[in-house]
């Protein structure tokens, strides 16, 4: 009897062990992405909740036309999107010393909407008087990286920021790579970021590529520029995305968009020339290139339904486990 009772003691005693080692485990977990990058959370700390898509907005509504662009040096769009894939890799305590040197700053926030945390991958000029107009990312937290939402344009294509910030809510799994500048800031078109390789934008998208992450870019165009279309789409240069596109044309369709579908018929704003599409369909990596109507981006009710359509899409790419 006194050999099971020290058996069972034994046995308890490891149990205790282990439930204290998986604890200590949580903890560390919760301390590596607690707080602002310089920070160290306490035990069990909470990530700050926000609503993103607010928060999203209301950094994109300072952006404008005769707003400050700086070009980023080769180095600058290297060390930030290497940042950007010791993140994915979940070593956010490496990516922290590169953010630091390119003056970027990383945070974790929990959404209110979904409870899932991002990581934010923010430019500290932004908040002073002289901001570069580089880029923002977010990594979703709560899922292994599956797939990326593109928004090269934002303002300047009115109400993609809201599209795209949607987009990453919607399904898990999924980077929202964000412009931080209003296209026609700067000199020469120099921030427009889905026509030039020499940005940060870039820089990431092209990270996200090459690990093999399929991408749906949102742009928007004026309602007179294709009569009688809702939706213009693409895969761009590349052929990989034609399935998911005829998926995501079906949807569309069926929430009673008028589609305008580039791989059957010419259609206007193919974006063919668009440079991370072109990287895409180097890497044969699904590229979605997808543009909005104003009637469309200038209606909430018709935002839900575009942004559940593409949902049908980004929700498979969410559920790939070959990567």
């Amino acid at each position: 009897m006194a050999k099971v009772r020290a058996k069972a003691i034994t046995v308890a005693a490891v149990t205790v062990a282990f439930g204290l080692l998986v604890a200590a485990l949580s903890t560390y977990t919760i301390a590596r992405w607690g707080g602002d990058d310089n920070s160290r959370a306490s035990d069990g700390v909470r990530a700050p909740e926000v609503p993103l898509e607010r928060r999203i907005t209301d950094f994109t509504a300072g952006l404008a036309p005769d707003g400050d662009y700086r070009e980023p040096r080769r180095a600058e769009r290297r060390d930030v999107a290497h940042a950007v894939g010791l993140i994915l890799d979940g070593h956010p305590d490496r990516a922290r010393p590169l953010l630091a040197d390119v003056g970027f700053r990383l945070r974790t926030l929990t959404d209110t909407g979904t409870g899932r945390r991002y990581a934010e991958l923010s430019d500290r000029t932004a908040d002073g008087p002289g901001p570069r107009g580089w880029a923002r990312v977010y990594v979703d937290l709560s899922a292994p990286a599956r797939w990326s939402v593109q928004v090269p344009h934002p303002v300047s294509d009115a109400d993609t920021e809201r599209l795209g910030a949607r987009v990453l809510l919607g399904s898990p799994g999924g980077v929202l790579v964000l412009a931080g500048a209003h296209r026609r800031a700067g000199d020469d078109d120099a921030a427009d970021a889905a026509h030039r390789t020499d940005s940060v934008f870039d820089a990431v998208c092209d990270e996200l590529a090459r690990r093999g992450l399929p991408g749906v870019q949102i742009h928007g165009f004026a309602d007179d520029s294709a009569p009688g279309r809702d939706v213009v789409a693409s895969t761009g240069k590349g052929r990989a995305g034609r399935p998911d596109a005829r998926r995501l044309a079906a949807a569309l369709t069926a929430r009673h968009f008028s589609v305008c579908r580039a791989w059957v018929r010419s259609c206007p704003l193919e974006g063919r020339d668009n440079v991370q599409g072109r990287r895409a369909a180097t890497e044969h990596v699904p590229f979605l290139h997808i543009e909005f109507a104003r009637s469309v981006r200038a209606s909430d009710p018709r935002i839900r339904r575009a942004v559940a359509a593409i949902g049908t899409v980004t929700g498979r790419w969410a559920k790939d486990d070959s990567g």
